[in-house]
């Protein structure tokens, strides 16, 4: 039985949203995917086939992991453990998202499980990778035991999970999943829109030296959430929606223009991604980074570009390289 889930990329207004502003989201066609099958064993094992990870707990071990990581996660907010202090490893993050479920619909197991684990969303890179694997192991669980498909419940019990790996959750990562699609986001509240027409490309600067969790949490630390540049990022994420919604090619490029200006200010991307979207300005096209971006290095994940043509003399120029991406009008399912 598999169930797959899609990755994100934010057009507009990442960081800000954790403030309460707004943000618009999309589903691409990059998915994880989660096989549930049997075991004759009574112990339940987790292969992270991309991760080269595999492990095998009791109900009992995979309780006892729960516990410490709530005991982590409270030392997180209380100023005594960084956030990558949380999880000792990669698998904890959906060790604790399968047991949370598990005990929270009081399901029980008969004999043992393999959950076997694989994504084609680029890994700490700003695409939604732990909140579509976390959510295709939810469904996949859900399905397994016969479980009404609520979409309120999972979005909670994903969030749960994600804030052990990110710190805190605005929700965009795991609605985005959950539904699919494209919409603007803003306190926890979704509106659905229609999916981008305009030409966009992924440029790969690749994985950033430090976890989202961590960008999120200097953002605050040296910005803070009552800074006024949060106006402004909610102001552009409103030019960058109804210029998408026009369809207008100029508007779009000055917005995200803009929008990356911002980004620049709060500090999230490195002076190497800044030249790269310099150049993509200057062939009269416009980019930003999407999701965390990075406070130290020189990579940061995923830079989105808006343009005419997929940008390779640009990414061959400065050491990059560059996905097409389409839009997946559809969000977490069992296939």
């Amino acid at each position: 039985m598999k169930a797959i889930a899609p990755g994100k990329l934010i057009l507009s207004g990442e960081h800000a949203v954790v403030y309460g502003r707004p943000a618009l989201a999309m589903a691409v066609n990059r998915h994880a995917e989660s096989i549930i099958r049997p075991e004759a064993l009574e112990e339940v094992q987790f292969d992270l086939t991309d991760l080269c990870e595999s492990e095998r707990f009791t109900l009992r071990a995979l309780r006892e992991l729960k516990t410490r990581v709530y005991k982590n996660y409270q030392q997180f907010l209380e100023g005594r453990l960084g956030i990558r202090e949380v999880l000792h490893k990669p698998v904890e993050l959906f060790e604790f998202a399968f047991i949370n479920l598990l005990d929270g619909l009081h399901l029980k197991v008969e004999k043992g499980l393999n959950i076997k684990l694989h994504s084609t969303i680029p890994i700490g890179c700003g695409m939604g990778s732990s909140a579509a694997t976390i959510l295709c192991v939810l469904r996949a669980i859900g399905h397994y035991f016969r479980v009404e498909f609520r979409p309120d419940w999972y979005l909670n019990y994903s969030i749960e999970a994600e804030k052990l790996q990110h710190g805190y959750s605005s929700g965009v990562d795991p609605y985005i999943s959950l539904h699919g699609g494209c919409a603007r986001f803003q306190q926890g509240q979704a509106k659905q829109m229609p999916l981008p027409r305009a030409g966009m490309y992924l440029v790969q600067t690749g994985a950033p030296q430090v976890t989202t969790g961590e960008c999120v949490s200097h953002v605050r630390a040296h910005t803070g959430e009552n800074a006024a540049i949060w106006n402004d990022f909610e102001a552009v994420t409103n030019a960058v929606e109804q210029a998408l919604a026009a369809n207008d090619r100029r508007d779009i490029r000055d917005a995200i223009r803009e929008n990356h200006k911002l980004l620049t200010k709060i500090g999230v991307v490195p002076e190497k991604v800044q030249n790269f979207i310099r150049d993509v300005e200057a062939a009269g096209y416009a980019a930003k980074t999407c999701g965390a971006g990075a406070v130290t290095g020189d990579s940061a994940g995923m830079v989105l570009v808006f343009a005419d043509r997929q940008p390779d003399a640009l990414c061959k120029t400065h050491g990059y390289t560059a996905l097409t991406i389409h839009g997946d009008p559809l969000g977490v399912r069992v296939v």
